[in-house]
């Protein structure tokens, strides 16, 4: 019976003293992760933060945007694509009043075909300048090009300004207003089925795994829409613009930055340090290029626009792209335009929230191209 007794006041102790089993063992303190974060940003490469580099701005210019190919996947395409062209066909036209609306359908891709409409001023003469509208995260992929399917999209097009493809038209430019790849027609079949706003997601772990990005694409599509429009729209190919906002604004400025073609660049609602906008808070994973920060920050990135006519366009009270992050990296931007000594950047705030603001976009376009620069 004794022993009985130590054995069970011997279970006993054990359990008390096992670890783990006591009220009194403290629970382990773990890391922050957002301090990990913060490691990684603070620890990437940044090989062509221009306060840092010692060369030339040609040679940082040079090997920039050669990496910035291939980071966002154009080094791939370009080798898939190899003497590509694209080929449109229209699908119908209709009065507007001072312009027609024409639908279009252009192959970006042998076998990517992408909806388009095109505003055409009546009675043109000579060569106009060629604006081109990415659009962001919207249902209407034709909100841009002053199409609304109900009294939401107009408002949401009027109020927030963001009928870009309407507005230069009415400014006598020839306008195309694209639909971004993974919206509307461009979907996934469960996308489609679902009705969802876009099929980023699906776009973004199909591109990645071959070494594409759903940014990428939409910069490719911008491109040859470009390649298509010079040679076979009366556009004047040194005044070739690209103004998109949120989502298209990010295309917009990446596109400026990969193709010299583009001599206006207005991007609206999304210039901001990458660390105080896409990873301070959740975006769409469209959002993210692997490596990004290898190279530098949004304000390098704009740089590369030095020597052309570069305008951001942001509110003071956007709460995804905020405002102390976008005049941080526009400082930067202004440097290397400084140090080129060509070309024109300005940044421009809206007293409201992510929106477009279209009276600084139109008064920077009208001055800069009444100076009549040689670029």
């Amino acid at each position: 019976m004794r022993r009985i007794s130590t054995i069970v006041c011997w279970v006993a102790l054990s359990l008390i003293a096992a670890p783990g089993m006591s009220a009194q063992t403290p629970e382990p303190e773990y890391p922050s992760i957002e301090n990990h974060f913060d490691a990684l940003y603070s620890n990437a490469d940044g090989r062509y933060v221009w306060s840092e580099w010692k060369g030339s701005f040609h040679k940082w210019q040079k090997q920039f945007r050669k990496d910035l190919e291939k980071t966002l996947g154009l080094d791939r395409m370009r080798k898939e694509m190899n003497g590509f062209r694209p080929e449109a066909r229209q699908l119908d036209s209709e009065d507007a009043g001072t312009f027609t609306r024409e639908r279009w359908e252009i192959y970006t891709e042998p076998d990517v075909l992408l909806p388009i409409i095109i505003l055409r001023p009546k009675n043109l003469t000579g060569n106009v300048p060629l604006m081109i509208t990415p659009h962001g995260h919207s249902k209407n992929t034709e909100l841009y090009a002053g199409v609304y399917n109900n009294e939401s999209d107009r408002e949401l097009a009027e109020e927030g300004e963001r009928n870009i493809a309407l507005q230069a038209v009415e400014e006598g430019f020839i306008a195309i207003a694209p639909t971004a790849r993974a919206f509307g027609k461009t979907r996934t079949k469960s996308g489609l089925e679902a009705d969802a706003v876009s099929s980023c997601h699906e776009y973004m772990l199909h591109d990645l795994i071959v070494g594409r990005t759903p940014v990428g694409e939409r910069v490719w599509d911008v491109m040859k829409i470009i390649d298509w429009a010079l040679e076979n729209l009366p556009v004047d190919p040194s005044k070739v613009m690209v103004s998109g906002h949120s989502g298209g604004g990010t295309a917009t400025i990446y596109a400026g930055a990969v193709d010299t073609r583009i001599a206006y660049c207005l991007p609206s609602g999304s210039f901001c340090s990458y660390e105080k906008s896409i990873l301070a808070m959740p975006h769409c994973e469209c959002n993210y290029l692997p490596g990004m920060l290898n190279l530098g920050n949004m304000g390098d990135l704009a740089g590369l626009l030095a020597g052309r006519y570069l305008c951001i366009i942001q509110g003071k009270g956007d709460g995804i792209f905020p405002m102390d992050g976008a005049q941080e990296e526009f400082a930067k931007t202004e440097e290397i335009f400084k140090a080129v000594g060509k070309g024109r950047c300005a940044i421009a705030f809206g007293d409201g929230g992510h929106r477009y603001y279209k009276e600084p976009a139109w008064r920077f376009i009208h001055e800069c191209m009444n100076q009549n620069s040689n670029f």
